[in-house]
């Protein structure tokens, strides 16, 4: 099966929220759209869905035209980030839902529920209703209806977002083998590029109703093509700067300069914008390649076994995120080290150049 879009677009009262977008969603592996709030995710899934009207353009599945057809006739499944279980029906009636408005044998109702049910470790629960459930238990029901239904496409729109960070981990690492050989297209909407590193397959990032690029995701992070694919995969936000090239070296202000290297060095001479991650500028000299960037530290963060500084530099205020404890004191003055070797460099319209 094969979900292809061409050109299709949404807008309300006159208003363009997804721009002419064109996508060709496969089986076999996560297709994540990737955005902050806001970025055109939702929208996008719900149009995909049939829950909202496609203004322009078509939409096929397997190479049927579907832009017109309702939810119903579309064969989907779609997991919110809320918990949406009917609480007057135990687990076991939850999960049958759909089979049973399709007018499915009993038996053949009872052979998917229980194989769902076993995938997600709810049999002990079939007899419950949803109020007797943990978050975790209520989205696990929610996917095995999904499983259950046995959908040519399947939704999830930020499926983990409202539970805690160890049933998460647990989520986020079953996933790609709750739906893998079973031959629908998986599409994923999330806002963090972690998750989508993790769940691997293919990526498009979202920003503003429009797809920035779309390709396999661990190739996008190494190479976005503009800045706006480069901002939406990264977190915490990626650092950027006006820059000057002159012959060989690139000057960032008065006191911070690197030589270049690689196609780098063949830019005309100019202003650019550098960006780099946050990941790539640390409080410990790192190599040959390190240039010192001297800034006020104006807040820091530990999560897990990670330290963020946030630093002023004058023109700029950039963020640093290293492995492990660093005793950061705000408002001191300190050096970070900047391996400028991942540096990526963007012409004036945004376009990568280097």
């Amino acid at each position: 099966m094969t979900l292809k879009l061409e050109k299709i677009t949404k807008a309300i009262d006159g208003v363009t929220h997804i721009k002419a977008t064109s996508l060709i969603l496969e089986p076999g592996h996560f297709n994540v759209l990737l955005g902050q709030t806001g970025a055109g995710k939702t929208s996008l899934i719900k149009m995909m869905a049939g829950l909202d009207p496609i203004v322009s353009g078509q939409m096929f599945m397997d190479g049927q035209d579907v832009t017109k057809l309702s939810t119903q006739k579309r064969n989907i499944s779609l997991v919110h980030q809320f918990f949406v279980n009917y609480p007057h029906m135990t687990v076991y009636d939850n999960i049958a839902s759909p089979l049973k408005v399709a007018g499915m044998a009993k038996s053949e109702i009872q052979g998917r529920v229980e194989e769902a049910a076993d995938i997600l470790q709810l049999r002990p629960m079939l007899n419950r209703r949803p109020q007797e459930l943990s978050g975790g238990q209520q989205q696990r029901t929610a996917l095995a209806r999904a499983i259950a239904k046995e959908s040519r496409a399947v939704f999830l729109d930020e499926p983990l977002a409202n539970l805690d960070y160890k049933l998460r981990e647990e989520l986020r690492e079953q996933l790609p083998e709750l739906f893998a050989g079973r031959g629908a297209v998986v599409i994923y909407a999330t806002s963090e590029p972690e998750e989508a590193l993790l769940l691997g397959g293919k990526t498009a990032l979202m920003d503003d109703g429009t797809v920035t690029q779309f390709g396999p995701t661990a190739q996008i992070y190494r190479n976005p093509h503009n800045l706006a694919s480069a901002q939406v995969f990264s977190s915490p936000p990626i650092n950027i700067a006006t820059v000057t090239k002159q012959g060989a070296n690139i000057t960032l202000d008065k006191s911070t300069s690197w030589g270049l290297t690689g196609d780098a060095t063949n830019l005309q001479d100019g202003q650019y914008t550098v960006a780099i991650r946050p990941n790539h500028i640390v409080p410990h000299q790192t190599g040959d390649t390190s240039v010192t960037l001297t800034g006020t530290v104006l807040v820091t963060e530990l999560s897990g076994s990670e330290s963020s500084a946030h630093f002023d530099m004058g023109h700029n205020t950039w963020v640093s995120l290293a492995h492990g404890t660093h005793p950061y004191e705000i408002s001191a003055t300190r050096d970070f080290y900047m391996d400028t070797s991942n540096c990526f460099y963007f012409a004036p319209d945004g376009t990568i150049v280097a």
